[in-house]
């Protein structure tokens, strides 16, 4: 339970005190899809050192997060890539951590550059879902 409260309550957190990099979602077929992306640098080592999350400034965690219809979590195949504005893209291997039956999170890192900016394209296939839902959004890294 503690360890639950310390990552959701450090991506919140982070989420609500960086605009830049404010949790959104996308609802679609009685599914929401929460996702977020910042540097790890922000994790404390605590959270970091608990989930094998490797702090930088020069790598990002993407974060998503699959609610049913009534708020619950729900597993889903979530997979992601991300090019920056100059084409190169980047697989973003995302992993499965799971607290219990309270919590199912996604989440991939990847290397970033300063004031480089990422077009994300993630496609989360929640269980039992007849189509899967596509997440798109643009983001920027800061790193200095």
């Amino acid at each position: 339970m503690m360890r639950k409260f310390t990552i959701l309550f450090v991506l919140a957190a982070t989420s609500f005190a960086i605009p830049a990099f404010g949790q959104q979602s996308v609802s679609f077929d009685g599914y929401t899809v929460h996702y977020n992306a910042l540097s790890t640098s922000q994790l404390t080592p605590q959270v970091a050192q608990a989930y094998g999350i490797q702090r930088s400034s020069s790598r990002a965690l993407l974060n998503i997060t699959v609610l049913d219809a009534n708020d619950e979590p729900t597993e889903a195949r979530v997979t992601a890539n991300a090019r920056n504005l100059t084409g190169q893209r980047r697989e973003i291997d995302m992993r499965k951590i799971a607290e219990g039956d309270d919590a199912i999170y996604y989440i991939g890192e990847f290397r970033v550059n300063n004031m480089e900016t990422f077009d994300f394209t993630v496609d989360v296939r929640p269980e039992g879902a007849d189509k899967p839902i596509e997440v798109t959004f643009r983001q920027q890294f800061y790193t200095e």
